[in-house]
């Protein structure tokens, strides 16, 4: 019997286990809707902020602009964004894991510092050499407590002032690109300095420019920066979410699995302890008998 309490125990177990993933997979729908909405509302805007600063500049020579300048890499920041909170899969050990990768290859011949974007990658880091925390731009896990423009903001500006002070000569962001609920892609993006995409054919138009393209061009390369970075934080929140969604819907189905096979085991054991019994008690009338 105490076989049987066992499996009840565990049974019980696995029964609250279960409700908690469901909840947990429930409240990760409800925020992936609307991170999910706030993405695929923020990527047009900033293709399309893409497309003009390409078109502008492709008459235009940029490599006098402070944050397009090209030189020799010996300072280099890597953004790793990650989440604040874990059981979401392997969404924060992909980044980790990518980050590691660049630190130990193509990134070993630089000083390279790494900026905590979220709590995981914060902790993870942390007694890292490479670790860098900035004064100036929050607190690595206030990012996706209150994810904002303006916030995402403080950090680009930064960012954009180290390099132009000359402080830093590349900056990459390495973070989860959402795809949809059940895929999401590691993306290693270079921030600074810029590279525009010209694609063939492409021209500015036979448009009046006020006051002019080169000043025009000026004030979109900040304003692109800042949304750029605001996009891979916006398709890493979403990320986070479908992966929790998507983890906790298979911890759900998987405790699902091992209740149905405790409880066979529960049943079979029972019958079996009540077979056992039959047989005593008839095995004991029969002694009386004889």
């Amino acid at each position: 019997m105490a076989n049987l309490k066992e499996i009840k125990n565990r049974i019980t177990s696995i029964s609250s286990t279960m409700q908690i993933t469901s909840a947990m997979k429930m409240v990760s729908a409800a925020k992936l809707k609307r991170a999910q909405d706030a993405i695929t509302q923020m990527r047009p805007y900033a293709e399309k902020l893409q497309e003009i600063l390409g078109n502008l500049s492709a008459t235009l020579d940029l490599s006098e602009n402070a944050y397009s300048e090209q030189r020799e890499v010996k300072n280099a920041y890597i953004i790793a964004v990650t989440s604040n909170r874990g059981l979401c899969g392997g969404f924060n050990n992909n980044i980790i894991k990518k980050v590691n990768a660049l630190l130990n290859n193509e990134y070993a011949a630089y000083n390279t510092r790494i900026i905590s974007v979220g709590k995981k990658a914060n902790d993870a880091f942390k007694r890292s050499d490479a670790n860098f925390r900035p004064e100036g731009i929050g607190e690595a896990e206030d990012m996706f407590n209150d994810l904002t423009f303006d916030r995402s903001s403080e950090v680009a500006t930064f960012l954009m002032n180290e390099f132009a002070a000359g402080k830093v000569d590349k900056v990459v962001v390495v973070y989860n690109k959402f795809k949809n609920a059940a895929v999401q892609e590691v993306m290693e993006e270079q921030f600074l300095p810029i590279v525009v995409n010209q694609e063939e054919g492409s021209s500015s138009g036979d448009y009046i420019f006020e006051p002019s393209k080169a000043e025009i061009v000026e004030d979109l390369i900040p304003k692109s920066l800042k949304t750029q970075l605001f996009k891979a934080l916006l398709d890493s929140h979403a990320s986070e979410h479908g992966a929790r969604m998507t983890a906790m819907h298979k911890a759900t189905d998987n405790a699902g699995e091992l209740k149905r096979d405790l409880t066979l085991q529960y049943n079979k054991a029972r019958q079996a302890a009540i077979t056992n019994e039959i047989l005593e008690i008839v095995g004991g009338a029969e002694a009386l008998n004889g």
